[in-house]
């Protein structure tokens, strides 16, 4: 899911990295989307919708 997730956090539960290391670039890639250095995938794709996953039954 490249297309559609600005960071993957994978690395942290695979052993990789840190929470802390992670929490970092996190920051890092904040920041960096904050003073328009770098744009978000939601951005180029033009996807202005919000969906939020409910969690258990809904009807």
């Amino acid at each position: 899911m490249r297309d559609i997730i600005d960071i993957d956090t994978g690395a942290v539960v695979a052993g990789q990295t840190t929470i802390e290391q992670m929490g970092e670039a996190i920051l890092d890639l904040v920041i960096q989307v904050a003073n328009g250095e770098i744009r978000t995938k939601a951005e180029l794709k033009v996807q202005e919708d919000f969906i939020p996953w409910k969690r258990g039954v809904s009807l």
